[in-house]
């Protein structure tokens, strides 16, 4: 079993109940999916042609795959804007959803081994929340992950990376991510 999932059932579930009030375990929030997305708006403004046969955009699907255990979608662009030189159709970006054990597994590895690795880290923003218990974050550099090679890394990507939650508000998201060793902010 996943060590987050298994900490989530042991330690968390029995908080929860105790801090929010609700005896009934499918009334405590949950994850539900992270989403792990990159824009790859360099690599379509350096490629005359399709944006998947160039070098960065083929170093970005590989290590997000790397990174999240899962192949990548392929995200293009709905509109045409001109002063960008694109157009519809472009492959702009990368996502992957994850759910199940693959989620528990990445984020037990974000909060573990990646974020604290991340250059001056004094704590996660603890207003990043969307107002409905979903949160998201971004990392300038996807090389903090321990999966990933840094000799073999030749262009300097970001990822953003949103965490949905069963959560009703914010307050509940916060104790939720809070019990499972998010680093916030005091």
């Amino acid at each position: 079993m996943v060590r987050l999932l298994e900490k989530y059932r042991q330690e968390v579930l029995p908080k929860l109940r105790q801090e929010l009030g609700r005896p009934n375990q499918m009334a405590l929030p949950k994850l539900e999916k992270v989403v792990v997305s990159m824009g790859l708006g360099k690599a379509v403004a350096e490629s005359t042609t399709k944006a998947r046969e160039n070098k960065r955009f083929t170093e970005a699907e590989l290590s997000l795959t790397t990174v999240t255990g899962q192949k990548p979608l392929v995200c293009k662009a709905r509109k045409s804007v001109s002063n960008f030189k694109l157009r519809a159709g472009y492959d702009v970006g990368l996502k992957v959803t994850l759910r199940g054990q693959r989620m528990y597994e990445f984020l037990d590895r974000l909060i573990a081994l990646a974020v604290p690795r991340v250059r001056d880290f004094r704590g996660l923003n603890p207003g990043s929340f969307d107002g409905r218990g979903n949160y998201g974050l971004g990392l300038t550099e996807y090389g903090v992950f321990p999966e990933i090679n840094p000799d073999k890394v030749t262009y300097q990507q970001g990822m953003n990376i949103t965490i949905c939650t069963t959560a009703r508000n914010d307050g509940e998201a916060r104790v939720l991510l809070t019990l499972l060793g998010m680093p916030f902010r005091s």
